[in-house]
């Protein structure tokens, strides 16, 4: 697919996905969004670590309300599911560590890609915006599932309803988020963590995704029965033994994601 609302970029492992509507805070088009599932699909079976950002000002300003697609059907349940859906399912499902680098504005629908990653780290100028409410509706690609688990249902409802926006300085000491960055030098700080990713034990990785995402829906029992079998498969990797010999002889280790 030749891409021309986003760019892709692949090197040392870390599939960088850029946003690349600056023009519109890089509103979510349909055109955005049928490539942007591309890219996600193709950086899992590319790379061993996953950045997504937003060129210019912004990361995402969420639906194109321009786009006739969305607006002039109205049909916005046949919308999320057949085009948002699978967009987020890409980034939550995903074998490798995503990194949502949040260089500006997020708003609505581009606040909760951002959250569906596994590491969000944002500008000090950066900002998550649950503007749904604004134009009268509610609440959509999974915002409604990240933010009540992530800072509780009093902040959640606060805002959801009153779309206020939140810093990122909030964000982070709300534990929406993971670090905030000052604005100079956050590209560089992003392709180091993401370079420590794409250097680290691939399947471990996949294993503490896997356990996660599970735990919230888990009891105690099963949560520790699912931590004994990933433990298990880690322990039989190349990895868990290049972790070892690197521990025991004082040395960096190199790991192959085998």
């Amino acid at each position: 697919m030749d891409y021309t609302s986003i760019t892709y970029e692949l090197a040392d492992g870390i599939a960088t996905i850029t946003l690349n509507r600056p023009q519109v805070m890089n509103a979510l088009s349909s055109p955005l969004r049928r490539e942007l599932l591309h890219a996600l699909t193709r950086a899992q079976t590319q790379a061993r670590v996953m950045v997504l950002t937003g060129a210019g000002r912004a990361f995402c300003s969420g639906q194109d309300l321009q786009d006739a697609g969305a607006i002039g059907s109205f049909d916005l349940e046949r919308i999320l599911n057949e085009e948002y859906v699978p967009m987020i399912k890409a980034i939550t499902d995903s074998p490798i560590p995503t990194i949502s680098a949040v260089n500006g504005a997020a708003a609505g629908a581009g606040a909760n890609l951002a959250l569906a990653a596994d590491i969000v780290m944002a500008t000090e100028s950066a900002s998550f915006i649950q503007a749904f409410t604004r134009i009268g509706l509610v609440p959509d690609a999974g915002g409604s599932y990240w933010l009540p688990r992530q800072i509780g249902l009093a902040r959640s409802m606060g805002a959801m309803l009153l779309a206020d926006k939140i810093t990122a300085r909030q964000a982070a000491d709300w534990g929406m988020i993971y670090e905030v960055v000052p604005d100079e030098g956050f590209a560089a700080h992003v392709r180091a963590r993401a370079a420590q990713l794409a250097a680290g034990p691939t399947v471990a990785y996949r294993g503490v995704k896997q356990m996660l995402r599970a735990s919230f829906g888990n009891d105690l029992d099963k949560q520790l029965a699912l931590e004994a079998r990933l433990q298990g498969q880690c322990g039989q990797t190349e990895d868990f033994r290049e972790g070892v010999a690197a521990f025991l002889e004082k040395r960096p280790a190199r790991f192959t994601g085998t």
